[in-house]
């Protein structure tokens, strides 16, 4: 047996430990039902509101927003979507450039390109996974300059409009950090907190520590709508520019059809609120599930030598939305052996997404220097992570 695969059969090992050597194959996060899920939609469906106003879709916004510690929320289709209006409102406009983590879900670039702007890369921190404050400070003293007025990249001309920091599998990025360069060099701060409803910074829920940020309910997230996403706010003014653009910029009228603006269609079904209603009273059983989840991989990896699993910083308080093990330098070179051993027993296994600043159709966009984003995504593991595997903690 090659090095390779004794330290893989070592891994496989733990996990099943983990999860009490489960029969069936076992995925890496799915959706959990076990609330009033069908009771809600059934009712939903009886009341005939199932699109895009009711009862629902109003709980649901006020419910996500309190559970982010913020006073207003806006539901929408999906995560890309709530990023897309979050940047357009806080000022992101075509031709402008937004920073950003390479190491992220393609959605965070997706979504800066819908509006016409242009991703650019910067590197991550390995303490948090997340975009790292040092890097993004050298990089823009590096490459900004001030042309009347405005913050601009000065190799591409283009304005200089926002900063995107994004929860790394649920674990909380240093915002302190980035939130005082941001405000250093006069750049708009959006939240991407699609992956870390129930994570906190400083006892500040993530979704707080911006002025705007966007989240997501894809059925693999703690929380599912089906698909789904928010926006989430302190500011009544976006929160109110947000709901107009997402339902057609729609001037309210008792009969007219009348747009003032170009908005989206991009409005949560009742019908799928009614889901996230059911789902939100589940919301504190799961976060504790998946926290207890997280400290059984802690604990069963303690002393392997070659790897560890990723967790909270002090300060921070993580919903270990996917359970990560970070491979030593060393043993990079049996992150696939790893993989294939993992997906062969059944046990759902990823590598992070690929640096999106390796795919072609974002390979010419500008960006930093990236060793750490290298080095973090050839060592990462995620093995499954749902809160069932847990236990029933009621």
């Amino acid at each position: 047996m090659t090095c390779s695969a004794k330290f893989a059969n070592d891994i496989k090992r733990r996990v099943s430990e983990v999860l009490g050597a489960p029969e069936d194959f076992v995925p890496l996060h799915e959706p959990e039902f076990g609330g009033e899920e069908e009771a809600l939609v059934v009712d939903c469906i009886r009341s005939g509101w199932v699109s895009s106003v009711g009862e629902y879709v109003d709980r649901f916004e006020a419910g996500i927003a309190a559970a982010c510690g913020t006073t207003h929320g806006v539901a929408v289709v999906n995560g890309t979507a709530a990023l897309e209006v979050a940047l357009r409102v806080a000022g992101v406009r075509p031709g402008d450039e937004v920073l950003m983590p390479s190491l992220t879900f393609i959605a965070t670039a997706n979504a800066t390109h819908h509006l016409g702007a242009v991703p650019h890369f910067v590197d991550a921190d390995e303490a948090t996974m997340g975009l790292a404050p040092n890097a993004l400070r050298a990089h823009l003293e590096h490459i900004a300059e001030r042309r009347h007025g405005v913050l601009v990249n000065g190799r591409t001309g283009r304005r200089l409009a926002a900063v995107v920091p994004m929860h790394v599998f649920g674990h909380p990025v240093d915002m302190n950090g980035l939130a005082a360069v941001a405000s250093e060099f006069g750049l708009a701060v959006v939240e991407d907190a699609a992956e870390a409803l129930g994570s906190a910074l400083g006892g500040r829920p993530c979704g707080s520590l911006s002025r705007i940020a966007a989240l997501s309910f894809n059925g693999n997230k703690i929380l599912t709508t089906g698909g789904g996403g928010a926006i989430v706010t302190n500011d009544p003014d976006l929160a109110a520019w947000a709901k107009h653009l997402t339902t057609t910029a729609k001037v309210p009228h008792r009969w007219a059809f009348f747009h003032d603006e170009i908005g989206y269609n991009y409005r949560m079904p009742n019908l799928n609120a009614a889901l996230g209603v059911a789902q939100l009273a589940q919301l504190d059983v799961r976060l504790a599930q998946k926290r207890a989840l997280a400290a059984r991989y802690i604990s069963a990896f303690a002393g392997l030598d070659g790897v560890k699993v990723f967790a909270e910083r002090e300060g921070v308080r993580s919903n270990y939305w996917l359970n990560t093990l970070l491979l030593e330098t060393h043993m990079t070179h049996a992150r696939d052996t790893v993989l294939k051993i993992l997906n062969d027993e059944g046990l759902m296994a990823r590598p992070v997404w690929e640096p999106l600043h390796t795919l072609d159709i974002y390979a010419e966009c500008p960006r930093a220097a990236l060793p750490v984003t290298a080095n973090l995504a050839a060592r990462i593991v995620n093995v499954p992570s749902s809160a069932r595997l847990a236990g029933n903690l009621r």
